[in-house]
């Protein structure tokens, strides 16, 4: 793995976990695509530090669960104009 894709997972995978980010969030940071950041934290993380894979798998999942909240907290602001 290249240095600077090593150095960007290391990076984005400690944003994760320090701040519960979404992977829309971590993309946005990061200045990447939500795709790089879902093979950075899917494949590339568990291969450079599997204990921080665990807990970033962790967050992430929860996240997905909550998203369906999101969205629609997302729409009642759009229409209510809050």
């Amino acid at each position: 793995m290249r240095d600077h894709i090593y150095e960007r997972v290391l990076k984005i995978s400690q944003y994760i976990a320090e701040t519960g980010a979404t992977v829309r969030q971590a993309a946005q940071a990061f200045q990447v695509s939500k795709s790089t950041v879902h093979k950075d934290m899917a494949e590339r993380l568990p291969k450079v530090n599997p204990q921080l894979a665990a807990k970033v798998r962790a967050i992430l999942d929860q996240n997905k669960r909550e998203r369906h909240l999101r969205g629609g907290a997302a729409t009642r602001k759009k229409y209510l104009g809050a």
